[in-house]
């Protein structure tokens, strides 16, 4: 069966393109227990300093082909001149109410102000770590015209926020919306969605491919191992010039919806990408691991796999070159 088709629907639910295990069907509270108790280093400790970007640093035209990792998911990515913000969250917690596991371990390093203009929003889907509402009524007030691409249901929180309806687009599987020469597509992923313990899974999640007419990127948002997938994708719309995956906030107990460093590797060869940002990591505690793990995994596995990684320091505007680089910004 091809998985580049649009997403499948079981009443009111949206399904994965492949039979996915959400890890919290014992509910929640054991989770939580464990990330509140577990031994590993969770947090930096001593905590780390504040980085700051000033809005210097991101005026100007935008770039060929350069990201700024604001943390977690948020990533200003500058493609053959176009600025794309993905999964706007500046919140200083991951969660609805502020549990130590969710706190924020630095503060976004770019001020919501200071952002340059933007040509683009781009969510991936609308869980507590990549969506805030707070953020997107700030965003509304300040960059009042840019579009928003989003999947299916899940624009009413940018029109709850202030966005105007023409500037929300709804983007099934395989849908595409073009902003002047940059084109973007939601693909499948395999993962979940819902802001509460009911009426999960009834807004969409979906990673993007942007294509601009020199570059192509790969924004993997959410993703649980998807290798046939990534696969098909690559063959479609691959290579790409910059993958953006998550390495971080896996767990024994929730294999399917994130890949970790070893299946990030992996989608990254099946997608056919080039240079590796790792992102969804370094930034909240959610998962049982130490907090540099993801990191130190993913570049052992790619030092032997002869992939190049993008690692750099938190709201530091970085050129995505064909030998990557590493900044090294966790080990202090």
């Amino acid at each position: 069966m091809p998985f580049l088709q649009r997403a499948r629907r079981q009443g009111a639910e949206f399904l994965n393109p492949v039979p996915t295990a959400k890890g919290v069907e014992n509910g929640m509270l054991p989770i939580i227990w464990k990330m509140l108790r577990g031994p590993e280093e969770r947090v930096p400790n001593p905590a780390l300093a504040p980085f700051r970007t000033e809005a210097a640093a991101c005026a100007g035209p935008a770039a060929d082909l350069r990201v700024t990792w604001l943390g977690h998911s948020t990533v200003l990515l500058e493609l053959d001149g176009r600025r794309i913000l993905t999964d706007p969250m500046w919140a200083s917690y991951a969660s609805p109410v502020p549990l130590g596991f969710g706190k924020r371990f630095f503060p976004v390093p770019l001020a919501l102000q200071d952002l340059p203009p933007l040509d683009l929003i781009v969510q991936s889907h609308d869980h507590y770590d990549h969506l805030d509402p707070a953020t997107l009524r700030q965003l509304a007030r300040l960059q009042p015209t840019v579009p928003v691409l989003c999947p299916l249901r899940v624009g009413r929180y940018y029109a709850e926020a202030g966005w105007a309806p023409q500037l929300i687009h709804e983007l099934d599987w395989t849908d595409s919306f073009q902003v002047a020469d940059l084109t973007v597509t939601a693909v499948p992923a395999r993962h979940f969605s819902g802001r509460g313990i009911t009426g999960q899974n009834q807004t969409l999640w979906a990673s993007y491919v942007l294509q601009g007419p020199r570059h192509r990127v790969f924004f993997g948002g959410d993703t649980g191992p998807f290798l046939a997938g990534h696969t098909e994708i690559g063959a479609a719309y691959g290579p790409f010039d910059l993958t953006m995956l998550e390495v971080g906030a896996y767990g024994e107990g929730w294999p399917d919806i994130h890949l970790g460093p070893e299946n990030a590797i992996q989608a990254h060869q099946a997608l056919g990408g080039k240079v590796l940002l790792p992102i969804h990591w370094g930034t909240f505690n959610l998962a049982f691991h130490s907090w540099r793990e993801p990191v130190e995994q993913v570049q052992e596995l790619a030092a032997a796999a002869g992939i190049p990684l993008l690692l750099p320091k938190p709201g530091v505007p970085t050129e995505v070159e064909p030998a990557g680089f590493i900044s090294r910004w966790w080990e202090r």
